[in-house]
């Protein structure tokens, strides 16, 4: 009982494959994302702060290091089951709320509750904060994808995962975000190892997007 079984579920998340049911070239935990999120978001909110915004980093740390702790007990869902339908996607939210609730009223000393309720809670909201970290856990998605398109591998899951992930980030009205887009996505897609599949048209197209449409 106690904090110990918090530390001791931590493991369960390095067992989690993210992306699971399709040939990949290199397999990501979801405990490796999450890390990598927390660095995306440093470097994110370092460059927002450079322009003028103040950071709660405190929270930033917080909502980034734990976004993904409740798929310890739901498993990483395939995007494009997740976001179906904003009911589906809703309820899957809910459902990983629930547990994650009941596991810390179950097994945290009351004197923490409060503080593992803030610190696992959904992250992504309006605030400077919840936008790094919404962008910061794209550009993972587009990273991983992106790692899996340049060497050749033609699952079209990887496709859409590159460009519906790209597409999201675009909508995201941040500083850091428009110099993610103009400064290091180019030099991504100007990587000298060559690929059988046109990414830089992909995302071209990707970045041409009418969200309207």
């Amino acid at each position: 009982m106690g904090i110990h079984m918090y530390f001791r579920s931590l493991n369960e998340l390095e067992r989690i494959i993210r992306c699971p049911g399709k040939f990949k070239f290199e397999e990501h935990s979801v405990a490796a994302h999450s890390w990598k999120v927390v660095q995306y978001a440093k470097t994110l909110a370092d460059i927002e702060e450079k322009n003028g915004a103040i950071i709660n980093w405190k929270k930033l740390y917080e909502i980034t290091s734990s976004h993904d702790y409740g798929e310890i007990f739901i498993g990483d869902i395939k995007t494009p089951v997740k976001h179906a339908s904003p009911q589906l996607r809703q309820l899957i939210q809910q459902v990983e709320e629930g547990m994650v609730h009941k596991f810390i009223e179950e097994h945290i000393p009351d004197e923490f509750k409060q503080i593992f309720h803030n610190q696992l809670r959904e992250g992504k909201d309006g605030s400077v904060e919840g936008l790094i970290l919404e962008a910061a856990d794209k550009m993972d998605q587009v990273y991983e994808a992106f790692a899996e398109l340049q060497r050749g591998n033609t699952e079209k899951e990887f496709v859409k995962m590159y460009r519906d992930a790209l597409i999201k980030i675009k909508q995201i009205k941040l500083h850091c975000v428009e110099y993610f887009l103009t400064s290091i996505l180019p030099d991504m897609i100007n990587d000298e190892i060559t690929s059988s599949i046109d990414i830089k048209r992909i995302t071209e197209e990707a970045l041409a997007h009418d969200t309207n449409d």
